[in-house]
């Protein structure tokens, strides 16, 4: 399918990939929205087939995404979500688009930003939707954040923090903690994704970067304590925070302004909500959480001590990706994260690793002169 033959009944969507990003993440929103069905799962894995034949009794099984193209009904299916290990990505995302099939891409969408742009140009030569999976834009507290900032309610934005701290002193293992660089772990490409995508989106592209990324566990082969300090092209600096060795966790979000400031305390609880088997779109409120954890606006002292007014949080809302996924299928419409954001972030990522690696500061050219 391209994007002249819009479809008109239910998108059929192939998920590859039943791990973590594929059966908590992917499989849930894509069931929940309206419109999506999800026909296929590939995974070779017996035990994931079989939790996913639980979860879903109707679904098809592919034991690998050849299997998918080779038996002949790809066409058939109206979206691929490719939610596979990072190495994977390009070289599936390519293959799909190449059959003339829509794509979503889970984070990061390639290793380098040269791959992404490249995706991004043969969606475009092909007439092909591709979209990258970045959740986090539809986080409550960056949802909060996005609208204080629009609405001028902290001035001028002079900095920015943002924090994916965890405290995880033990190894979990697998490829994500793997340092062999073709595998693409580590947290700089993990929750780095996250943290450098949103800090673009609320202050543009960024011009200079420093980072730190440590190894600090016992064992551990890819960096699981990374700091990256970011200069926007707007003037705002944004300093961000991921770490798996983190025994006291900092305020997730604060936002310092000419007239006033914001600090956030406590993840999104859509990952958890997910994690526990709740559902958006069964009628229960979704994304939503407790007074007590809302941010606090204000200035001169800290919120720690009763400073500052508490906002509202808005509620999280991760279903409106897909919605915006199957908008855009039907009406031609633009994808909610284009590979070119994408690539955007990745410029920030390689040219973080960089800087640690050199102990230097990085100039990110214009992006009119890449």
């Amino acid at each position: 399918m391209n994007a002249t033959a819009a479809p008109t009944g239910p998108l059929r969507v192939g998920l590859i990939g039943y791990g973590l990003a594929g059966s908590v993440f992917h499989a849930p929103l894509v069931t929940a929205t309206g419109g999506l069905v999800l026909d296929t799962v590939v995974t070779s894995d017996p035990e994931r087939q079989a939790q996913a034949r639980a979860a879903y009794p109707e679904v098809r099984i592919a034991a690998s995404a050849d299997e998918l193209w080779d038996r002949g009904d790809a066409p058939a299916l109206d979206l691929v979500v490719i939610a596979t290990p990072n190495k994977t990505h390009v070289a599936l995302a390519t293959t799909a688009l190449e059959a003339g099939l829509p794509v979503v891409v889970d984070k990061p969408l390639a290793a380098t930003a040269a791959e992404a742009r490249a995706l991004g140009d043969l969606a475009e030569r092909t007439g092909t939707f591709l979209s990258v999976f970045q959740n986090r834009r539809w986080d409550n507290d960056f949802l909060t954040v996005r609208r204080l900032v629009a609405d001028g309610e902290l001035g001028e934005v002079q900095r920015f923090e943002s924090r994916y701290e965890r405290w995880r002193p033990q190894l979990k293992g697998g490829w994500r903690e793997s340092g062999a660089p073709e595998e693409i772990g580590g947290l700089l490409y993990d929750l780095g994704s996250h943290v450098v995508d949103q800090a673009l989106v609320l202050f543009g592209p960024a011009v200079r970067v420093y980072a730190e990324a440590d190894v600090r566990r016992s064992g551990a082969r890819a960096d699981d304590d990374t700091f990256i300090a970011l200069t926007h092209a707007s003037g705002v600096r944004s300093h961000l925070y991921v770490s798996a060795t983190a025994a006291q966790l900092g305020p997730r979000m604060r936002v310092l302004g000419s007239t006033a400031g914001y600090v956030k305390y406590g993840l999104d609880p859509q990952e958890a909500a997910l994690r526990e088997g709740l559902r958006p779109g069964t009628g229960a409120p979704w994304g939503e959480e407790p007074e007590h954890l809302w941010g606090r606006l204000g200035s001169g002292e800290s919120p720690l001590t009763g400073g500052g007014t508490p906002v509202p949080t808005l509620p999280g809302d991760y279903p409106a990706y897909y919605a915006a996924v199957a908008a855009a299928l039907r009406e031609g419409g633009s994808a909610p994260v284009t590979a070119y954001e994408a690539a955007a972030c990745l410029d920030v990522l390689e040219a973080a690793r960089t800087s640690s690696r050199e102990g230097v500061a990085v100039e990110i050219p214009a992006a009119a002169e890449r």
